[in-house]
């Protein structure tokens, strides 16, 4: 049995790593080398001709794919946030939890999650917010091996900043006003960007996926959260919250980019589909 002074360092130990998220996709969907993954995401972020406009971002929509194929789509999200980091407190991120069956919505227990650039920290302080929330739980589990929000962290780390505060949300069986709900008490503190995690179809042709997509598009820049069916888009219960919250506060939505697995070299027989979307308060009148 080891001294008690051991036996503390150990537990202190223990408890450090329990607070930490490994990454779970590094080496497959993006690279593991810091050097290397850096220079990627800044290349795909310089390729993007953006500017700062007037009405700055409240939320945006990126795919989560790897990079070799969706990498250049959300380049487009990320780049048009880059301008606002000063003023951009905290972003709060949904995507689908792919691996474990989820009723409603967990965020995360632990304090950070790694990715090669370094630990990017949780926001306890909007944790705390929506924690008790109807659908809303904390539970590390259906964010152990999830890659639709990790693949956005070195994204939001080269474009924001090593200090991000982000508030991981893996979306599950959910209603979209219960997503709008957490949108919006988490907007209100101000300095709040939401990105929602979504690839759009799955495993169609070039032509008919292109076709699908457009009409995908359609429904979110006209703010119509039932026009988004489940085959659309695997975050689509995200993504339904997104559009549900944006109809009710009247905000306008800009297209970035659509494109497919296809357009990065894969088999156009059957592609996946990508895009990038950008969210401001609305206009005059709140149409698009």
């Amino acid at each position: 049995m080891g001294s008690p002074a051991a036996s503390g360092v150990g537990g202190a130990e223990r408890r450090l790593t329990a607070r930490l998220r490994p990454a779970a996709v590094a080496g497959s969907f993006y690279p593991a080398d810091a050097s290397e993954l850096a220079g990627l995401v800044d290349g795909l972020l310089a390729d993007v001709r953006t500017e700062r406009g007037a009405a700055g971002p409240v939320a945006a929509v990126a795919p989560h794919a790897g990079y070799r194929y969706s990498g250049a789509v959300a380049a487009h999200t990320y780049a048009h946030l880059a301008p606002w980091r000063s003023e951009i407190a905290r972003v709060v991120l949904l995507g689908p939890a792919h691996l474990v069956p989820l009723a409603g919505m967990a965020v995360p227990g632990v304090d950070a999650f790694a990715t090669p650039l370094g630990p990017v920290p949780i926001d306890a302080d909007a944790r705390v917010a929506v924690t008790g929330m109807p659908s809303v739980v904390v539970d590390d589990h259906p964010h152990r091996g999830e890659h639709s929000l990790e693949t956005q962290l070195p994204f939001l780390q080269r474009a924001l900043g090593p200090d991000v505060r982000v508030l991981p949300v893996a979306v599950g069986d959910t209603a979209p006003a219960a997503v709008a709900a957490v949108l919006s008490t988490l907007a209100s503190a101000g300095g709040t960007v939401a990105v929602v995690s979504t690839d759009l179809s799955h495993y169609l042709d070039q032509r008919t996926a292109r076709e699908r997509d457009a009409r995908t598009a359609a429904a979110i820049l006209h703010r119509d959260a039932a026009a988004i069916r489940p085959e659309d888009a695997c975050g689509h219960r995200a993504l339904r919250g997104l559009v549900h919250h944006v109809a009710e506060h009247r905000m306008d939505v800009e297209l970035l980019r659509l494109a497919t697995s296809a357009d990065s070299g894969a088999d156009p027989r059957r592609v996946v589909g990508y895009g990038a979307f950008l969210v401001h308060e609305g206009s005059a009148g709140g149409t698009n």
